[in-house]
């Protein structure tokens, strides 16, 4: 699973081949979720902060995170993306 950014504890991937619709995965300590890259509609259960944080994060990387999806969905390398600051 490719590591595309890293932030205040806060773990995000996007998997090889993985369902549509496009979206990313989050990880922060026990927590794990999924986050779909067009509307940010979030699964799974994190402290309010960490959502706002991902939240946020997906909002500036929106384009990049579209473009790793398709590089994803061909088995290609992919890019890290610049953290939240």
């Amino acid at each position: 699973m490719p590591e595309v950014s890293r932030f205040y504890g806060i773990i995000i991937y996007i998997y090889w081949f993985d369902h549509p619709p496009p979206h990313f995965h989050y990880a922060y300590g026990e927590y794990q979720g999924i986050v779909r890259i067009e509307d940010g509609q979030i699964e799974g259960d994190a402290p309010a902060r960490v959502r706002r944080l991902v939240l946020e994060w997906l909002a500036k990387s929106r384009e990049k995170l579209l473009e790793q999806w398709a590089l994803a969905q061909k088995g290609e390398t992919l890019q890290k993306i610049e953290p939240l600051v």
